[in-house]
């Protein structure tokens, strides 16, 4: 699975985080289940085809840690932060959303609604 830099385009990220990009049904629906910690430079950015409230929405069924969870929009402009609990059963964004970046929950400080990010791929894995 390919992996993509994060940047916050708003403010600087004082340590790199770099993510699988998982834009597919299956790769979506598993997620980060069965897992039971995420290093903090570690994350999964899932994308959808389009924006929604509902095809954005997370279960943490089977996902043994707590996740940050940072929620954008077409244009990559956060628009939801939310701290996700280990087996509760989901999480729905305020507003549409197309992508859903789940990280450490230590991260969440590095990110604020408004903040616009971009996905730099990087290449070999």
């Amino acid at each position: 699975m390919k992996k993509v830099n994060v940047i916050n385009k708003t403010r600087s990220l004082e340590k790199p985080l770099r993510v699988k990009n998982c834009d597919t049904f299956f790769c979506r629906l598993l997620g980060l289940m069965f897992q039971s910690e995420l290093d903090s430079g570690d994350g999964l950015l899932l994308v959808q085809k389009n924006e929604s409230r509902s095809n954005a929405a997370i279960h943490m069924f089977f996902v043994g840690m707590d996740l940050g969870i940072v929620w954008l929009n077409n244009d990559r402009e956060i628009i939801d932060i939310q701290l996700a609990e280990s087996w509760k059963p989901m999480y729905t964004p305020q507003q549409p959303a197309r992508f859903v970046l789940e990280i450490n929950p230590d991260r969440m400080t590095d990110f604020n609604i408004g903040d616009q990010l971009d996905f730099e791929k990087n290449y070999p894995d």
